[in-house]
């Protein structure tokens, strides 16, 4: 399986975390639905722990995918 690359999953935290579309990505189904759960009941304003994701991906802080492979530059 080819590596996920940190650019992609950041950009994808930071534009679409409001539906974690950036965990589906890394493989963290079930952290995924509940974003999604979480920004339907708050109309949207779930949406800030996505993008708040995407910057912790820039900066190395989440820097593995579910299956603790690295992510790649």
């Amino acid at each position: 399986m080819e590596p996920k690359k940190k650019m992609t999953a950041a950009l994808l935290g930071i534009l679409l975390g409001a539906w974690g579309v950036h965990n589906f990505y890394l493989g963290f189904t079930k952290k995924a639905i509940i974003q999604i759960i979480v920004s339907v009941c708050t109309c949207g304003i779930g949406g800030i722990w996505g993008f708040i994701e995407g910057i912790m991906i820039l900066t190395g802080s989440i820097n593995q995918d579910a299956e603790g492979n690295p992510l790649v530059d």
